[in-house]
């Protein structure tokens, strides 16, 4: 009989801070693309957004897909751009600033929290040894 176990403190803590610091990371990309009307693609940069899964029974986390946000591009009157529509309207990327601003903020803090688990860890760990000392 095959025993499994799940994972420990670290191994989940550190699976938080790797989410988190994707999730950072594709947040930096969606506010440093927020002024980009093309993309390459004919079309303006697409606001990306990270879904996560867990990674056991009673494991920590995983990043599993960067999906690209489907909603409408954001309208700007500009009628002397040449990116500009025959109403005079430049699509913008769909990457409202504030939201962001909210997202990296919550990363940020739970990616703290993970941190904050392993100094936790850590501290218990030196106790430990000091006292079979």
């Amino acid at each position: 009989m095959e025993v499994t176990h799940g994972l420990g403190p670290i191994d989940i803590a550190v699976s938080g801070l790797k989410a988190q610091s994707k999730q950072i990371e594709v947040i930096s990309s969606n506010v440093a693309n927020s002024r980009t009307v093309d993309s390459g693609k004919g079309e303006p940069y697409r606001r990306r957004v990270v879904s996560f899964k867990t990674d056991g029974e009673l494991g920590g986390v995983e990043v599993d897909q960067i999906l690209a946000d489907m909603s409408d591009f954001m309208k700007m009157m500009d009628p002397g751009s040449p990116l500009a529509g025959p109403d005079g309207y430049v699509s913008m990327p769909n990457v409202n600033l504030p939201v962001e601003m909210m997202n990296l903020n919550i990363a940020s803090r739970v990616y703290q929290a993970n941190v904050a688990v392993l100094k936790r860890y850590q501290q218990m760990v030196e106790v430990t040894l000091e006292l079979l000392r």
